[in-house]
């Protein structure tokens, strides 16, 4: 039996922080399928009341503690592995500022960009793909300037804000229908250095569920 559960789907970029968390920190855990595109398992009145009452992923079980949205479980994580754990109390508020940019800003908008190109039945409408464009293309140039003349997003050392960013970074460029990383020098060297770390695994190989059943 596993010490760490995780509630997840291989096409989610926000469970592939919590994932591939666990795999760089080395821990003792499995990947439970959530069925997100067939059987919609989130919707249900029984994994609303049992596992997740905001119907999402990823959820993490470790022992009587279940813990959701990927930011508490990345922080969790780190503080019990003593693993990717900012320095101090400045460095511990700058993870923060740049976790909370991503989940609005950065991944916020990549992740129902590539949600309403791929998945999305009817797709997305041309207008709102446009508006999601714009903000990405801004967000990434913020990020891309960050890592400019530093290894990681705090410094010489990675930490959870870079395990937050890179969570929808590793999918296959034609999913998203432009490369970030050929477009963005500074990112592309830090996702390198990322893919480096001992544990590192894309996501379709990290996650359950990958491909989809045509």
């Amino acid at each position: 039996m596993a010490e760490y559960d995780l509630y997840c789907f291989a096409q989610s970029g926000n469970a592939y922080r919590a994932a591939l968390m666990l795999n760089l920190i080395g821990a003792d855990w499995r990947p439970v399928f959530v069925d997100f595109f067939g059987k919609g398992v989130q919707r249900t009145p029984e994994y609303r009341e049992n596992i997740n009452e905001m119907g999402e992923v990823p959820v993490l079980v470790h022992g009587a503690k279940k813990l959701t949205q990927s930011g508490v479980i990345l922080t969790y994580l780190a503080e019990h592995s003593k693993k990717f754990l900012p320095r101090g109390d400045d460095e511990r508020l700058e993870a923060m500022r740049w976790i909370i940019f991503d989940n609005q800003k950065v991944n916020g908008f990549l992740g129902p960009y590539r949600f309403l190109r791929n998945f999305a039945k009817p797709a997305g409408h041309p207008a709102v793909m446009e508006f999601l464009k714009g903000r990405i293309d801004n967000n990434l140039a913020i990020l891309d300037k960050r890592l400019a003349g530093r290894a990681y997003i705090l410094g010489s050392e990675p930490t959870i804000a870079d395990l937050s960013l890179v969570a929808y970074l590793y999918y296959p460029a034609e999913e998203f229908g432009f490369d970030i990383a050929a477009e963005r020098k500074n990112i592309a060297a830090w996702l390198g250095r990322v893919k480096a770390l001992p544990g590192w695994a894309y996501p379709y190989d990290l996650m359950p569920g990958h491909p989809l059943p045509k």
